[in-house]
């Protein structure tokens, strides 16, 4: 079954600048710095970019899960990475884009160049984190006076917000690499497929590509423990990933206050609106439970499993009771499951051990 992983989470967060945006040109000094803003409905919404949180998660994996990461190459206006997923997990769950040439021997024993360009669209897809409410962002002045002579002013932009982020992890992909020259889908070389099948990796078939003759394609496949702890890794490492711009003076934890997890059919994310934002300016925020029963209802017979839900404690306390509630929708809902944070990403990954295939 090609199962994903569907993730959503809350953070709360207090006198923050995530993810600044460079120099501001709305500030009268000279060193102000921006944040990452953004409107809509005429109204403005702070956000970390996706590529920011994924930062932070990579980070998370290595510091705190103990993933050894793909080393990076610089040349000339190009980077990329080892694009290894064997051997790095990391590649193997962020995706890749290696555009190099390698140099062979042809059958008189030449050496020549052939194109080994390889990419990996990544299992993990993340939206960007945005606040709920409309977010009115501070601009608060520091200096530098601990020299001779004038202080340095600065400022930066700061707020505080209730954020919402999602993810989704392709299951099935984890672990599982083309190998076939076609556009976006080559993932690994010859040599690479020949080292994953020597180390116990095998074949499967590819069931969406067929070749001219209409067979399908070959998959080259790892062993499904190191699949399957790959994927434990990268949703274990959001008890503990940390991150963000400013944290010297500006350190807030960036762990979920309240995360959903679930395993899903299909790669459609379904829990964008179950918060919503109130009030004259749209600036507080309220859990939208009437649209989370919605969409459990009609996606339930793309849910496979228990539905995990974990709030922190002093978080949105005042929806304890609903979410309670929860527990007793009856057979046209999926089972549902209450928690503390690390006790859902736990009760998943277990639920996960017997999902995997």
């Amino acid at each position: 079954m090609n199962l994903k992983t569907q993730g959503f989470v809350l953070l709360d967060v207090d006198v923050v600048a995530l993810n600044n945006a460079g120099k501001s040109s709305t500030s009268n000094f000279e060193n102000a710095v921006a944040t990452k803003k953004i409107l809509k409905n005429g109204r403005t919404y702070t956000y970390v970019s996706g590529q920011a949180w994924r930062y932070w998660w990579r980070e998370a994996l290595q510091k705190n899960v103990g993933w050894s990461l793909s080393p990076i190459t610089r040349d000339n206006k190009i980077a990329f990475t080892e694009a290894n997923p064997l051997l790095y997990a990391d590649d193997d769950v962020f995706g890749y884009m290696k555009a190099v040439k390698e140099e062979v021997l042809d059958e008189k024993g030449k050496a020549k160049k052939v194109d080994a360009t390889v990419t990996r669209v990544s299992p993990l897809k993340n939206s960007a984190i945005v606040s709920v409410g409309s977010a009115r962002t501070v601009e608060n002045w520091s200096s530098m006076a601990r020299q001779d002579g004038d202080s340095v002013p600065y400022s930066k932009e700061e707020y505080s917000a209730i954020m919402k982020g999602m993810f989704s992890l392709d299951l099935a992909q984890l672990g599982t690499f083309a190998s076939y020259n076609k556009t976006g889908f080559k993932n690994i070389t010859q040599k690479l497929k020949m080292d994953a099948l020597s180390q116990g990796a095998i074949e499967i078939d590819d069931p969406f590509v067929k070749d001219s003759k209409g067979n399908a394609q070959k998959l080259v496949q790892l062993n499904r423990n190191i699949r399957l702890q790959r994927a434990k890794d990268t949703i274990q490492a959001l008890k503990t990933i940390s991150g963000g711009a400013m944290q010297t003076n500006n350190m807030s934890d960036v762990t979920p206050k309240f995360i959903i997890l679930v395993s899903t059919t299909s790669g459609n994310h379904p829990f964008s609106h179950i918060v919503t934002s109130e009030g004259m300016n749209l600036d507080r925020v309220a859990l939208n439970l009437d649209g989370l029963k919605e969409v459990l209802k009609d996606y339930k017979e793309q849910i496979v499993g228990t539905v995990f839900i974990g709030k922190r404690s002093g978080f949105l306390n005042e929806y304890n009771d609903e979410l309670r509630e929860l527990l007793a929708l009856g057979d046209a809902y999926p089972t549902i499951q209450l928690g503390t944070i690390n006790e859902t990403i736990d009760a998943y990954c277990t639920q996960l051990e017997n999902q995997f295939s």
